[in-house]
């Protein structure tokens, strides 16, 4: 903890980073559990929520390839600019949604803002190498990490909070002026300069030379879908929604008993991610032996979800779930980072992200299904997420080591 203040006083690039990633990603969680909570009001409907949830990720897989590309091309935090400014402007279209017949257009708002996310996400990953010395990664991505999780516990629990007592459009508005209030924080950055030699092939062949690579480097590529094994808890974070929804309210409020899952989530995966920044730290360690055993606990932690007897319980499981979930995601941005050359991180960002957004799509509209057309319990599917979580654990078991590399 000490080590990441320090980071954040003396780097003034990195600390202007990192306080646009506070503002917009605080916005963010005002934002989706109001969003979840108007569409359970509005239709009733599980699957109707994870259609929401696949178009708050989908969008990522769609545009990877061309945001890889671009993200290596050119000015990374002039994409990263442009990026908040489209999602300040598409998130606004939620104030819209009013009724049913109006719920395709909190589709298309999200996914118009998704989509800026898709080349957001990579720029950011990729510059931070740019403005942090190799030995300062670890606290770097531990502080990137802990705020999106600290986000996720203040944004779902204010958001929830400021929903039932002030109204929705409120959160959306927030979330809306917060991504420009990152932009003018990240117009103020000063990244050094990218050599020429550093800049990706544009089209078809910057895609074609990025499949090489990871071809090519098969130890990156399997570093690269560590998050894409994790991403099957995109159907647990559709159940903590009808958990708080349907089975733990508090007071009679979905948005509290939503707000308060997805608290927990957020304040485990805060925990996570300065965790394995002081097990990096020891001489003797190695990020990779950590993979398969934080994959193992996850699931026993989402696997008892399936028993918890009160909300509290329930959220104890989550933040031990999330916990090492967000190990999982510093050590794979760490490896990444340290290994993977400055004309290939975006494509292998992207590559990531796309890996990401197509299991979690996936695994979010699976649990819709089977909630809403097969009828299964919310328990026996927390079952069934912590048994995949399980099964990465064994194939994650063995690894090759990968801690330094072409930077």
């Amino acid at each position: 903890m000490r080590d990441a203040t320090a980071l954040l006083k003396r780097n003034r690039n990195f600390r202007l980073l990192w306080l646009g990633q506070v503002v917009s990603q605080l916005g963010d969680w005002f934002n989706s559990v109001a969003m979840y909570a108007l569409l359970f009001e509005l239709t009733g409907s599980a699957k109707v929520v994870a259609v929401l949830m696949v178009v708050q990720i989908l969008p990522l897989a769609l545009v990877g390839p061309t945001a890889g590309v671009v993200v290596d091309r050119f000015d990374r935090r002039k994409i990263m600019i442009a990026a908040d400014v489209i999602r300040g402007v598409t998130v606004l279209g939620l104030l819209f949604v009013r009724t049913p017949s109006m719920v395709w257009l909190a589709y298309l708002s999200t996914s118009l803002t998704v989509a800026a996310t898709g080349f957001f996400e990579p720029a950011r990953s990729s510059t931070v190498p740019l403005v942090v010395d190799r030995s300062e990664l670890v606290s770097a991505n531990a502080i990137s990490t802990g705020t999106w999780s600290a986000m996720v516990a203040v944004g779902a629990s204010l958001g929830g909070l400021v929903s039932a007592i002030f109204g929705r459009d409120v959160a959306f508005v927030m979330n809306s002026l917060s991504f420009f209030a990152s932009a003018l924080l990240i117009m103020q950055m000063r990244v050094p300069a990218r050599p020429a030699h550093a800049r990706g092939e544009a089209g078809w062949r910057g895609i074609a030379d990025g499949i090489a690579y990871m071809r090519a480097n098969t130890h990156v590529a399997r570093i690269a879908f560590i998050k894409g094994g994790w991403a099957v808890v995109g159907g647990a974070l559709l159940l903590l929604a009808v958990l708080g929804e349907r089975v733990f309210p508090i007071g009679g409020s979905s948005d509290a008993g939503i707000g308060l899952l997805y608290a927990a989530r957020g304040i485990g995966a805060t925990i996570g991610s300065f965790a394995i920044a002081v097990v990096a730290r020891r001489a003797t360690s190695n990020l990779t032996r950590w993979i398969g055993p934080s994959y193992i606990a996850a699931g026993l932690a989402y696997a008892t979800l399936g028993y918890a007897p009160s909300i509290w319980f329930a959220a104890a499981t989550v933040v031990a779930a999330h916990t090492f979930g967000s190990m999982l995601w510093v050590a794979s941005n760490v490896l990444l980072q340290l290994n993977v050359p400055d004309q290939f991180r975006g494509r292998v960002f992207a590559a990531e992200l796309i890996a990401l957004s197509l299991v979690q799509s996936t695994s979010t509209y699976l649990t819709a299904f089977a909630l809403d057309d097969l009828h299964t319990p919310p328990r026996m599917l927390a079952i069934a997420v912590g048994a995949a979580l399980l099964a990465q654990g064994l194939v994650h078991g063995e690894g090759k080591q990968l801690t330094t590399g072409a930077g």
